[in-house]
C-alpha cells in the first residue's frame, strides 16, 4: 500500500514539474538575436572619444531623434566636450526654445536656450510623449547607452570581464537601429508593430524605423547610410550617458600606476626593516 502511495505522489508531482519545464522551453528569451560586437573608438582601457563621430551623432539626434526621445541630463554647455567652441554653443542654444517661469503673472513662458539650459523635451511629460506615440513613451536618450546593455550569460560575462568588453550599449542601439526586417514565416505582428530580433524585451516594437540613406547630411564626407547614422548616434549616446568616461579611464590608469610603484616601495621597505632585526 505504501509503494503504491509513493507511486502515486510522485507520478503526481512529476507531472506538473514536467509541465513547468515544458512551459519554460516555450518562453522565448530576448532579443531574438544578440547584437554584433562592433569597434569603438571609446572602447578598452585606453579609449578615447572621436569628437567628429560625437558631432555627427549629434546632427543625428537634432534632425531625426529629437522629435520624440528627450535628452534631459544634457546641458548645452556640455557640448564643448564635443569640439565646439563657446560661440556656436550659445548659437546652437539661442536655436531651441526652453520653457521658463513663472513670470509676474504666475505664468510659464518660452525663451531663447542658454548655454546653462537643458536641452528641452520634446512632450510635456510622459503621458503626452506615450499617446503622441501609439501608448508608449520613447525613452529619455540620456542613459539609453547604458541602460539597455544586453547581459551575457554564463559564461560569456566573465570572458567579458577579462577583455574588458563595456560596450554592450552601443552594440545594442546600433543593432536595433540597423535590425528592422520582415517577420519569420508564420509569426505575426499586431497592427503597428514592427519585427526586431534584436529588441530588448520583445519581437516587435512600435518605434518604426527612423533612419534611411542620406536623410541626415554630413558635411565631413562621411557615408551616408543607416549603418554609419546608427553607429554615429550609438557613440553620442554612449557620451551623454557617460561623458566623463575617458577621464575615469586616465585617473584610473594613474591610480594603477602609483598602487604598483606604491607597492614595490612597501615591499622593499619591509624587506630592509626585517633583514635588520634578522641581524640581531
Amino acid at each position: 500500500m505504501k509503494k503504491l502511495v509513493a507511486a502515486a505522489l510522485a507520478i503526481g508531482l512529476a507531472a506538473p514539474l514536467a509541465s513547468v519545464a515544458a512551459g519554460a522551453a516555450d518562453i522565448p528569451h530576448y532579443p531574438i538575436k544578440d547584437p554584433p560586437r562592433l569597434s569603438w573608438s571609446f572602447a578598452g582601457p585606453f579609449g578615447t572619444w572621436d569628437k567628429g563621430q560625437l558631432q555627427r551623432g549629434l546632427k543625428v539626434y537634432t534632425e531625426v531623434c529629437s522629435g520624440c526621445h528627450s535628452l534631459n541630463m544634457v546641458a548645452f554647455r556640455n557640448l564643448t566636450d564635443l569640439g565646439y567652441s563657446e560661440d556656436q554653443v550659445k548659437g546652437f542654444a539661442a536655436s531651441h526654445q526652453v520653457t521658463d517661469g513663472p513670470n509676474d503673472q504666475g505664468e510659464m513662458f518660452k525663451r531663447q536656450g542658454k548655454p546653462n539650459d537643458y536641452f528641452p523635451a520634446p512632450f510635456a511629460n510622459t503621458e503626452a510623449a506615450a499617446y503622441a506615440n501609439g501608448g508608449a513613451a520613447p525613452p529619455d536618450f540620456s542613459t539609453i547607452a547604458k541602460a539597455r546593455a544586453v547581459e551575457s550569460g554564463f559564461p560569456g560575462f566573465v570572458f567579458d570581464i577579462f577583455t574588458m568588453y563595456t560596450t554592450k550599449g552601443p552594440d545594442y542601439v546600433h543593432a536595433l537601429l540597423t535590425g528592422y526586417q520582415d517577420p519569420p514565416k508564420g509569426m505575426r505582428v499586431p497592427q503597428g508593430g514592427y519585427y526586431n530580433p534584436y529588441f530588448h524585451s520583445a519581437a516587435f516594437l512600435k518605434m518604426p524605423p527612423p533612419l534611411s540613406d542620406g536623410v541626415v547630411k554630413y558635411d565631413d564626407g562621411t557615408p551616408e547610410t543607416v549603418d554609419q547614422y546608427a553607429k554615429d548616434i550609438a557613440a553620442f549616446q554612449m557620451w551623454a550617458a557617460e561623458p566623463h568616461m575617458v577621464e575615469r579611464k586616465e585617473t584610473g590608469f594613474v591610480v594603477i600606476i602609483f598602487l604598483a610603484i606604491f607597492t614595490v616601495l612597501i615591499y622593499y621597505t619591509k624587506k630592509a626593516i626585517y633583514s635588520r632585526l634578522d641581524d640581531h
